[in-house]
């Protein structure tokens, strides 16, 4: 104990500036756009590397897990091929069925946080693949998140178990749809609200995205009701949806881009002005 305090009173005036320049920089970071933006690239690049490694070691103890899951798909994408007339598990996503207006890109996710309130995935792709902000991100079996950010080689991924998060969804059976947030509390559950009086809510029904957004099309799963209730003073059902994603493992993911999505943008631009 008696050195480090030697040391720090030999070091006193170098310490002193180390102090001083880095709160030089943290203000510096935070009061322009520019300097803020480029040190979030440079720190996406710097973990991404750290993350992706420590997730090759990591993919190497879940291989047999992670070939069961690619297994079911594949199985389940010959169905589609080879019997037109199967019906699909209503969790599982074909991206087949959506439009040539969205393209879709692999990815995998090499770091997932889901015990915080706010919580970001970051995955193994970035603009050297074409993928920018606010772009969808999903799973064979659901909806995952938003692209919030990105570097050359990575970007992270706001959750949607994120109490930031804000997502619309609807009820599968009709066109009723509210607000999807997560109250913090569980990885199980996320939360619908707004959700008018008169929508015909039952438990077990599915919710879908309503695709009133430039992000996600509609119809992609999000879970199934398991409760709801009546906010009297205003009108409106709170529900409780399980997710059909397994937010605790989350390795092979779709990235969703709207090729429309600049020309709806500047068309409410327009609308708006």
């Amino acid at each position: 104990m008696q050195q480090i305090v030697n040391f720090i009173i030999r070091n006193k005036v170098f310490l002193l500036f180390l102090l001083l320049f880095s709160i030089s920089i943290g203000f510096t970071i935070q009061s322009h756009a520019y300097h803020k933006s480029k040190f979030i690239n440079s720190a996406n690049f710097l973990t991404g590397g750290v993350y992706e490694a420590s997730n090759g070691i990591s993919d190497y103890f879940d291989l047999k897990e992670q070939n069961k899951i690619l297994q079911e798909e594949n199985n389940v994408l010959k169905s589609i091929l080879f019997n037109s007339t199967t019906t699909l598990d209503s969790s599982y996503i074909d991206t087949l069925s959506f439009n040539k207006k969205y393209k879709f890109t692999t990815a995998q996710v090499i770091k997932n946080s889901y015990s915080q309130n706010n919580n970001v995935l970051t995955i193994n792709k970035g603009t050297n693949d074409s993928i920018k902000l606010d772009l969808g991100v999903i799973t064979s079996k659901g909806i995952l998140g938003i692209v919030d950010n990105t570097s050359s080689s990575y970007a992270t991924v706001l959750s949607i178990l994120n109490t930031t998060s804000r997502i619309s969804a609807q009820l599968k059976k009709t066109n009723h749809f509210g607000s999807l947030h997560w109250d913090g509390v569980s990885e199980k559950h996320i939360q619908l609200t707004e959700i008018p009086e008169i929508a015909p809510v039952i438990v077990g029904d599915t919710i879908i995205t309503s695709g009133r957004s430039d992000i996600f099309p509609k119809g992609i799963p999000i879970g199934t009701v398991t409760s709801f209730k009546l906010d009297e003073s205003e009108n409106y059902y709170d529900v409780e949806v399980s997710l059909f994603n397994d937010m605790t493992n989350i390795e092979h993911i779709y990235i969703i881009e709207n090729k429309d999505a600049k020309i709806i943008k500047d068309l409410l631009k327009k609308t708006n002005e």
